[in-house]
């Protein structure tokens, strides 16, 4: 019998007659999950080198997929590319593409292009997919008039025009907006709990299941419990998305659906409507939901620790990263 930590995810797998969830040092076999449309099975060791171990180092960051099917993410060591089988096809490493805490990914003239918020280099950035280089910084806008102690970027988004705006989630919760250039245009947003102001405003997305599109905005720390909101492309409030979703991170559209990771230690999946309508990986063990120190062989097939960053695939599979010392990202394949 193998030495298993106590969760409840386990006991309910027997209560219930499930699949047990598979730990580090089982016989790895795919876990599933969700329901109906939206079903998926893991793709056990997904991802890790030809040693078994992650290639990542530790993960704090995002989730792109190219329209080529290549998967991007990023690490405290850089942004690694992946192909849809899991190998490590190039990578963008040092200083330059550090600690890049969120991604979006835009096909423009000249290819296809990722804009970043770096949150421990103060700092947006855009470059080139393919070659990395890059080609457009956003730094503190001084333009702004305002005087902050700490910018901390953590969310970044484009809207349909090229306008870019970056969130100062780890710091002043200002959302500020600049043009295509770079050229500062304004900031809104404001640091506390009330109704238009962020908790730390921690994940951004361009909403496109709606005409005309707008932000999503993770509110992540907003009490009492964590949100969702929508604003204009000018920084008008338009109201709540859904409410006591925990720590949502970041959101990710597809089709209707947006998924959010909860730094909990789940992945919730939305409909058009904002209904929740899928609850992926849930951890039910309070000691290792919200837990950066879950080391790889403590990984649990199926069961997420610190779910940070997702993106969807053509397909509707799913990419999903932990905040991880060891380094996680797992792909969820969508049961036809």
């Amino acid at each position: 019998m193998s030495n298993r930590p106590t969760s409840l995810a386990f006991a309910l797998a027997l209560a219930f007659g499930l699949a047990p969830p598979l730990f580090a040092g089982d016989e790895a076999g795919p876990a599933r999950m969700g329901s109906g449309a939206l079903t998926f099975d893991t793709v056990p060791g997904w991802g890790l080198g030809a040693d078994g171990k992650s290639v990542l180092g530790s993960t704090h960051g995002g989730v792109v997929v190219d329209k080529e099917g290549l998967i991007y993410t990023s690490a405290h060591a850089g942004v690694f590319v992946f192909s849809p089988d899991g190998k490590v096809v190039r990578s963008f490493l040092g200083d330059k593409y550090s600690d890049v805490h969120d991604m979006k990914i835009r096909d423009e003239d000249g290819g296809e292009f990722i804009y970043a918020a770096r949150n421990n280099n103060a700092e947006g950035i855009k470059f080139n997919a393919q070659t990395g280089e890059i080609v457009l910084k956003l730094p503190f806008p001084k333009e702004s008039g305002l005087d902050l102690k700490k910018f901390n970027p953590t969310a970044i988004t484009v809207a349909p025009n090229g306008d870019i705006f970056l969130s100062d989630g780890y710091a002043s919760d200002h959302i500020f907006k600049f043009d295509k250039t770079g050229k500062y245009l304004m900031h809104f947003g404001k640091h506390g709990d009330g109704l238009k102001e962020f908790h730390t405003a921690h994940g951004m997305v361009l909403d496109t299941r709606y005409a005309p599109p707008r932000l999503l905005i993770c509110d992540r720390n907003h009490q009492p419990l964590g949100r969702l909101l929508h604003y204009d492309l000018d920084g008008r409030f338009i109201g709540v998305v859904a409410e006591n979703l925990g720590m949502p991170t970041s959101a990710a559209v597809h089709g209707d659906h947006v998924s959010v990771p909860d730094l909990m230690g789940r992945l919730i999946v939305l409909d058009k409507n904002n209904t929740v309508v899928s609850v992926l990986g849930y951890n039910a063990d309070p000691a290792n939901g919200r837990n950066f120190n879950v080391p790889q062989k403590d990984w649990v097939e199926g069961v997420f620790s610190g779910t940070h960053g997702s993106y969807w695939d053509k397909d509707g599979n799913l990419y999903v990263q932990d905040w991880n010392v060891s380094g996680r990202i797992m792909k969820l394949l969508k049961v036809k």
